[in-house]
C-alpha cells in the first residue's frame, strides 16, 4: 500500500492523503473517509520517507544515570507523558553512572539523528560542556544546571537550609550531615551548603568529624554513620544527602542503640517510596520530579519547534514532609 492507494480507495486526491498523515488541514467528510480506509487496511507510512521529507526523526534521546531510581522514574514517566502526547518517541540510554558512557551517548545521539536531546545530569565535566556546546541538536538538562543549555531544576540549597531549620527548632544542635561527592552540584554541594548556611546562622560550626561522603546506596550510608558515630557520638540529629542514605544511617543507628527520634533524629532528601514505609517515617523533602520531567519535555519540543520558550530555564519549588523521624 501507498499514498496512491489509499487516495484511490477513499475518492481523494494523494495531497489531501498527504495533508491527513502530516496533521495539516483538509475537511471533515474527507478526513473519515481517508481514516476508515487506513484503518481497514492497516496502512503504516514509511517512517523513512517521512524523515527525509519532514528532516525529523520524531525521536528523543533520553540519558539517565541509573534505571533504579524513583526519583529518575519519575522523572521519565514525566518526559514520556509529554512527549507521547506531541507525537514523539523517547530512546533510552543508562549510563550507571559513567560519565564517559554519558559522553558517547551523547555523540550516538547526535550521529544518529534523533530530533533532541534529554541528559538527566548528576555530574558535569569539561568534557560535558565543550560538547553539548557543539551539538547540533537541542538539548535541555534536567537536575542540574548548565550556563548558556536550558536546564530544569530544583531548588536544593533552599531545601537544605529549611530541613536544617527544622531540626534546629526542634532543638537540635549537634546535627551530623552524610553527603555526595561534590561533583554532583546539586546534591553534593547545594544541599549541603542550605545545611551549613543555617547551623552558621543559629551560631553553629559543625565539626569535621560530624561530616561524611556516601555514594547514593543504603549500605554506603550505613557504613558512613557508623564511622560519624564514632568519631562524633554526640551527634543528635542527622540528614541524608538522599533518602537512602538517610535510611542507612537510620539502620546504623538502630544497631547502635539509639532511638529515632528520641536520641537521634533523621531527615533525608526525594520523598521516595522507602521515606514512606520505613519505621519511624522519614522526614524528607519532596522534589516535584515529574514535572521536572513534563517541563523537560516541553522544553525540548519548543527548541525542535523553534519557540524561543525552549530556551528558559525553570527552577521547581519543594515541599517539607514532616514523619515521625524528626
Amino acid at each position: 500500500m501507498n499514498i496512491g492507494d489509499i487516495a484511490e480507495m477513499a475518492g481523494v486526491s494523494r495531497a489531501a492523503v498527504s495533508r491527513y498523515l502530516n496533521n495539516g488541514y483538509i475537511s471533515a467528510e474527507k478526513r473519515e473517509r481517508i481514516r476508515r480506509v487506513i484503518e481497514e487496511t492497516g496502512y503504516q507510512p514509511s517512517v523513512m520517507a517521512q524523515t527525509l521529507r519532514t528532516k525529523k526523526t520524531r525521536l528523543v534521546g533520553v540519558i539517565l544515570p541509573r534505571i533504579h531510581s524513583d526519583s529518575i522514574s519519575s522523572m521519565v514517566a514525566g518526559i514520556g507523558a509529554v512527549l507521547n502526547r506531541e507525537g514523539y518517541d523517547m530512546l533510552l540510554a543508562t549510563s550507571d553512572n559513567n560519565p564517559d558512557k554519558e559522553l558517547d551517548f551523547l555523540r550516538i545521539f547526535s550521529n544518529n539523528r534523533v530530533d533532541g536531546i534529554i541528559l538527566i545530569a548528576t555530574v558535569l565535566t569539561e568534557a560535558h560542556k565543550n560538547l553539548i556546546a557543539d551539538l547540533r541538536v537541542p538539548v535541555v538538562i534536567a537536575g542540574q544546571v548548565l550556563e548558556g543549555c536550558c536546564c530544569i531544576s530544583h531548588d536544593d540549597f533552599h531545601a537544605g537550609k529549611e530541613l536544617t531549620e527544622l531540626l534546629l527548632s526542634e532543638g537540635r544542635r549537634q546535627i551530623a550531615y552524610i553527603g555526595v561527592l561534590k561533583e554532583d552540584i546539586a546534591v553534593g554541594v547545594r544541599r549541603y551548603e542550605g545545611y551549613l548556611e543555617a547551623m552558621h546562622a543559629a551560631g553553629l560550626d559543625p565539626p569535621g568529624e560530624s561530616f561524611g561522603t556516601a555514594d547514593f546506596s543504603v549500605e554506603s550510608g550505613s557504613g558512613v554513620m557508623k564511622e560519624i558515630l564514632r568519631k562524633y557520638p554526640e551527634a543528635d540529629a542527622v540528614i541524608g544527602a538522599t533518602d537512602s542514605i538517610a535510611l542507612g544511617a537510620m539502620l546504623s543507628l538502630r544497631e547502635a542503640g539509639h532511638s529515632i527520634p528520641g536520641d537521634t533524629a533523621v531527615a533525608g532528601f526525594g520523598d521516595n517510596l522507602i521515606a514512606r514505609v520505613t519505621t519511624p517515617g522519614l522526614t524528607t523533602v519532596h522534589y516535584y520530579y515529574r514535572e521536572c520531567g513534563e517541563e523537560a519535555g516541553a522544553k525540548i519540543i519548543a527548541q525542535i519547534e523553534g519557540s524561543p520558550d525552549g530556551r528558559e530555564n525553570v527552577q521547581l519549588g519543594f515541599e517539607l514532609v514532616r514523619r515521625d523521624s524528626v
